[in-house]
């Protein structure tokens, strides 16, 4: 028996990193997975080796309502029913506030804040529908603390939390828990751009990171996706079943704050 036996679950963002592992961890614990993402080989070849039966690709720019509105029906059509979503697509850009254009500022918000709304704008009423559910949003350690350069997305995440708290009172009546993850640093293409130079070597690029975080958190290493994913079932399965409307850090210690040794 799986965690997630018989529910459907939408993922985005779900062609590599966080969302990939969301989705194997997923399809593992029994459920049916619909990927949304922009990257339409990655997300075609991974739903083709999760299977037909498991796991289905759309395309879907989480910016677009149109998108949203088409993968929602496509989630339907190929399982029935959706009864899960997990809000995982988002851009990071590295600028200082007064450096950073307007349109990149813009860019960022588009895709990770209104992402979000449109996500639990369009996905609510089916989860509401098929009697309930979970929506788990991957909001960021920089929600909760300053961090420098990275000022349009903390803005963003701060913002997915908030959103995450007015949803969680919305929904509840309709069975629908929603909750936030928020990860520090982990090892993904968007934290780690040198997994997507195919001249890099993976191990070595892995290792500088390590470096990296271990003078900045306690458990002195950077994260792995693995275990946001386990977070995301966490929040998706009734292992969580009395918690709603919460952020929850997975960022190795980091905020716990400033460390002497």
């Amino acid at each position: 028996m799986g965690k997630l036996d018989g529910r459907v679950v939408v993922i985005t963002g779900a062609a590599r990193g966080q969302g990939e592992q969301e989705a194997r961890l997923f399809v593992a614990e029994g459920a049916k997975v619909l990927l949304g993402d922009v990257l339409d080989d990655l997300g075609e070849a991974l739903a083709k080796e999760l299977g037909g039966d498991s796991a289905k690709y759309v395309h879907l720019d989480v910016s677009q309502e149109a998108d949203w509105v088409s993968a929602i029906e496509a989630g339907k059509e190929a399982f029935g029913k959706i009864d899960g979503l997990v809000n995982n697509a988002g851009i990071l850009r590295f600028n200082e506030l007064v450096d950073t254009p307007l349109e990149e500022f813009q860019q960022v918000v588009q895709v990770n804040q209104v992402g979000a709304f449109l996500g639990i704008k369009h996905t609510a009423p089916a989860i509401a529908e098929a009697g309930g559910g979970t929506i788990v949003n991957t909001a960021s350690y920089t929600a909760l603390t300053g961090m420098a350069v990275v000022g349009a997305y903390a803005a963003t995440k701060a913002a997915i939390l908030g959103l995450t708290r007015v949803a969680a009172m919305e929904l509840a009546r309709k069975k629908i828990r929603v909750n936030a993850m928020c990860p520090g640093a982990i090892d993904t293409p968007m934290s780690n751009p040198a997994q997507l130079d195919p001249n890099a070597d993976p191990t070595e690029m892995s290792a500088a990171l390590n470096d990296l975080y271990k003078k900045l958190v306690p458990l002195e290493r950077v994260g792995k996706p693995e275990e946001v994913a386990k977070l995301a079932l966490f929040l998706s399965s009734d292992d969580s079943s009395y918690i709603t409307g919460q952020p929850f850090v997975i960022d190795g210690g980091w905020l716990a704050g400033v460390s002497i040794f």
